[in-house]
């Protein structure tokens, strides 16, 4: 009985071993891996940053023109549920003068009308 116990011990231990062992062979492939990629990846970086300019001027949308679904997906923080009180305000009580107007939307404060001031146009 004894020496099933520590056969089985035994085993445990070197199948723990072998999955360090492992493990730390992975890590090392992706360490290494990582340390080549920069001179890879130099090139398409300078490429993704004129895409990230056009970025930018996709994801501004007009608050007096836009619909909802576009409202919410370009606004940080604000669901399809307050893009349509948005809509609303702006069926009711017409166009905004300014981005600032966005204030007197129901559930719409001043922390997050000026976080999202560099998406929005009138």
């Amino acid at each position: 009985m004894k020496c099933g116990i520590k056969v089985l011990l035994i085993t445990l231990a070197i199948a723990t071993t072998g999955m360090s062992a492992g493990a730390l062979a992975a890590k090392a492939q992706v360490v290494q891996s990582q340390a080549e990629t920069p001179a890879q990846t130099n090139a398409p970086a300078k490429t993704t940053g004129s895409n990230k300019a056009a970025d930018n001027d996709s994801s501004r949308v007009s608050i007096n023109s836009a619909s909802a679904e576009d409202i919410a997906r370009v606004m940080n923080g604000v669901g399809l549920k307050k893009a349509q009180a948005i809509v609303s305000y702006r069926e009711e009580y017409g166009p905004f003068k300014t981005v600032d107007d966005l204030k007197q939307v129901p559930g719409m404060g001043s922390s997050l009308v000026e976080r999202n001031l560099s998406h929005l146009t009138l």
